[in-house]
């Protein structure tokens, strides 16, 4: 590609240069250690914990803090609204809430398993427990729960006020489609549960609602059986209508337990499908165990079986069912790629990869001013939602505006149990799919404007019936907003609680205005 087509800024000070282009510096030598000691603390505590089972004697005494800090803010002007108290930094999203600032913060110290019920088939969590932590807790107990969000870090709060999807959503929907009941401080200070069947309207408001409808304390989902390993096969794919048909047949073959596709071109994709097994059928010999800290990054392994294996072959091998779940990890995705250019290269994954990989909030802690200019000018983080039945469209539309690559393509069925997020009429059918897009824009410098461009990401993303996750940027206007995102149950919901003078409106905390 012609370096006059990717795009980069004019103008920079050395000291911008420096921390941009040099920026694996700091990563290298403060935030990889620094991450490493506080997954090693977090690991530590929680066996502690786990171990001592003192959570559920403990939970119910930090659920009350919270009323009180609640019941406290009910007798004050109520001039300021409120959020949680947790700093903007520690969240997954590159961007950091500005509306913070301006609120009454609670304090929600809410980060421990509550119970693991198998007769019932379901663990019960409070909401800043992390994928990581309950899929290696329950794994040694030969279960898991349905829906497992690849990165380690994501927590299960964030996944039901915003959204969880992973490759085996075609088959359970998203992580809140997964959940049995909620527990909430309302705005009142009282504590209700909700469930399917119990307060049901605000069971199903909650899913996407931001916090904005009350303080989460704890979640139940459901859990199924796992075994130690899955059979992994690997289908090269070319030509874009051709990838989107055996992409929707895969997706709807209730045969694959898991199923996801990475794009390396607008004709180029690897379809990965899995299925979990006992262990007297793995053959020992092609155990992939991709999650140890010296093997390639998930996505770039992908990449050379799209590179070497023939037109019609297929690979096939054994992975453990955790190293499957997090293999997007230690990359990020591909995130690390423009951080650490040198990640994936043998020597460093050999004497550095198991310090891997950085956390997001100590990125997010560290970045300046030029590193935010750099992400706003060049890259797109997008997750954008449509059926597949508009997929191939949806791609093409997305390669001339933006040539991000690779992308994520990850099969979801979108249950219709209202609320939010709900399919349009007449597409209750269809699956849908999760376009995850992390990277750089690699088209002309003039043809990219971040607002303009993701605006126009957005609008394809409204006409095609489709939904923008809410961590990403936002520049819908309000209107435009609440065209995509079904309000009914959410505003009724909001004036039956007395939501309004206490919390922000969703709009309110993710559109681009309130985020730095």
């Amino acid at each position: 590609m012609d370096s006059d087509e990717i795009i980069d800024f004019k103008g920079e000070t050395f000291m911008e240069i420096l921390l941009v282009d040099y920026r694996w510096i700091l990563v290298c030598f403060l935030l990889l250690p620094m991450s490493f000691c506080y997954d090693l603390w977090y690991y530590t505590r929680n066996k502690i914990i786990f171990y001592l089972n003192s959570a559920p004697r403990t939970h119910d005494d930090k659920v009350r803090k919270v009323q009180k800090q609640v019941q406290a803010w009910n007798k004050t002007d109520k001039s300021k609204k409120m959020c949680t108290a947790r700093p903007g930094y520690q969240t997954m999203s590159f961007r950091k809430p500005l509306y913070k600032l301006s609120m009454c913060q609670i304090d929600c110290n809410l980060f421990d398993i509550l119970e693991i019920n198998r007769e019932k088939r379901s663990v019960r969590v409070e909401p800043m427990v992390s994928m990581g932590q309950l899929s290696a807790t329950l794994a040694k107990l030969s279960w898991t729960i349905a829906i497992v969000p690849e990165l380690e870090d994501l927590t299960v709060g964030g996944m039901v006020n915003g959204v969880g999807v992973e490759s085996s959503s075609h088959i359970y929907g998203l992580l809140t489609h997964t959940c049995l009941s909620f527990e909430v401080v309302l705005a009142d200070g009282s504590v209700v549960n909700c469930s399917r069947e119990e307060n049901s309207d605000l069971f199903h408001a909650i899913p996407w609602s931001m916090g904005t409808l009350g303080f989460l304390t704890a979640v139940e989902l459901e859990i199924i059986p796992a075994t130690k390993y899955i059979r992994i096969e690997y289908e090269p794919m070319f030509g874009i209508d051709d990838i989107a048909k055996r992409f929707n047949e895969a997706s709807c073959d209730s045969n694959n337990h898991f199923v996801e596709a990475i794009q390396y071109s607008l004709d180029e994709a690897v379809m990965i499908t899995a299925v979990m097994v006992a262990d007297h059928e793995v053959d020992h010999r092609k155990i992939n165990e991709i999650g140890k800290w010296y093997k390639p990054w998930f996505f770039k392994y992908a990449e050379n079986i799209l590179r070497t294996v023939p037109k019609g072959q297929t690979v096939f091998e054994y992975m453990p069912l955790r190293d499957y779940y997090h293999r997007h990890s230690r990359a990020l995705f591909w995130e690390l790629q423009d951080i650490v250019p040198f990640g994936n290269h043998p020597v460093f994954r050999y004497l550095f990869g198991w310090l891997m990989p950085v956390k997001v909030s100590f990125l997010k802690l560290t970045q300046t001013e030029a590193v935010k200019k750099m992400y706003e000018q060049t890259q797109v983080l997008q997750d954008i939602l449509v059926p597949t039945s508009k997929m191939a469209d949806t791609l093409r539309k997305f390669d001339r505006l933006i040539k991000v690559y690779p992308l994520w393509l990850c099969p979801f069925h979108l249950w219709n149990e209202g609320g939010l997020v709900h399919p349009a009429p007449g597409l209750d059918d269809d699956m849908y799919v999760d376009i995850g897009i992390y990277g750089t824009a690699k088209v002309k410098r003039c043809q990219f404007h971040a607002e303009l461009t993701t605006r126009q990401l957005e609008d394809i993303a409204r006409k095609a019936n489709g939904f923008q996750m809410l961590h990403a940027d936002c520049y819908q206007t309000k209107d435009e907003f609440r065209q995509m995102f079904d309000h009914r149950l959410y505003d009724r919901m909001r004036k039956e609680l007395n939501c309004e003078q206490a919390f922000p409106e969703i709009w309110d905390k993710i559109n681009k205005n309130v985020r730095d």
